[in-house]
């Protein structure tokens, strides 16, 4: 692969089988990495997608800020589209992220602003809304950019359809719902028997990277249409997953990857047969801190609960 950049190493990530993971012999089960993106998640495309979008349309101009409510990897993806096309950027984090988050965002030159831990995602977008109301500031606002899903119909969704034809489930965790709603479009649109799974947290439990609908935010991406179930997932069970991952797999991938595969697992112990596609949202490197790999499982879920990792 060749990029003029590295804004152009964004997507075309490796499709792999992980048949050791699956429950019957004769469903395949693969994983999509997005972790082998420049800032390590997926959310690489859509910081691209969104801001040449904005670009396009003149929304961002170059004395304008950046501004996005976030958890972590959007952040951390838009910061480097900002220093790489020379924005400022400006990120409203809850102040319970992870040190590696905020690390990587200040790496990247990005200026963060905090919102209540207790608050979560939704405190965030608050935050920003506010802060948004000047017009120096540009948000892109992920929960509602049409170039979220667009990039995934464009991009990830035809990678899919590309490198495994005969793709018969997408299983892929519910945040911003731009993933399931624009990858789900194109695998329809491909074979309209094609099942798409959204893995949902348990309300109350955090699997963060994930997004349950019944805390009362519903992201205006989000077309429910496409998806054709929604299994719930709690945090050891994401937790779990994520070391057989790596034990099993020897693929290091982020918690919520781990939710993904559990259920994609749970799909295929009801089918016959099929071929399986696990969208892993993110690499490991980002969870480093916690014990997701080692010691108490119970220990290292509750851990994982404690701080916004997503």
């Amino acid at each position: 692969m060749r990029a003029d950049d590295i804004l152009g190493a964004v997507g075309n990530t490796p499709l792999v089988g992980i048949q050791r993971l699956s429950p019957r012999p004769s469903v395949r089960l693969w994983a999509k990495l997005e972790g082998q993106n420049p800032t390590g998640s997926l959310k690489d495309r859509i910081a691209v997608a969104m801001i040449e979008e904005a670009e396009r349309s003149g929304d961002l101009t170059p004395d304008r800020t950046i501004l996005e409510p976030t958890s972590g990897n959007t952040g951390i993806a838009l910061a480097l589209v900002a220093r790489r096309k020379g924005y400022r950027m400006l990120a409203v984090l809850p102040d319970n992220a992870s040190e590696e988050r905020v690390r990587l965002l200040e790496l990247y030159g990005a200026e963060i602003v905090s919102s209540p831990a207790d608050k979560g995602t939704n405190g965030a977008i608050e935050v920003a809304r506010r802060l948004a109301e000047d017009p120096r500031y540009f948000m892109p606002f992920q929960y509602g950019n049409p170039a979220n899903p667009r990039a995934h119909y464009e991009g990830t969704g035809a990678e899919i359809v590309r490198d495994l034809p005969e793709v018969t489930h997408l299983v892929a965790g519910l945040g911003t719902g731009g993933t399931l709603t624009g990858a789900g479009r194109r695998l329809k649109e491909h074979r309209p028997d094609v099942v798409v799974v959204a893995a949902e947290p348990e309300l109350g439990d955090l699997v963060y990277g994930l997004r349950s609908l019944d805390e009362g935010f519903i992201p205006p991406i989000l077309d429910e249409s496409v998806l054709d179930r929604k299994l719930l997932v709690s945090a050891e069970d994401a937790v779990r997953a994520t070391r057989e991952l790596a034990q099993r797999e020897g693929i290091f991938a982020g918690i919520s990857s781990g939710a993904v595969l559990h259920t994609a697992r749970r799909v295929a112990e009801g089918l016959d047969e099929g071929d399986v596609v696990c969208l892993l949202a993110d690499g490991g490197w980002k969870y480093l801190s916690t014990r997701a790999w080692t010691g108490d499982l119970d220990r290292a879920a509750d851990e994982v609960g404690q701080t916004l990792w997503w």
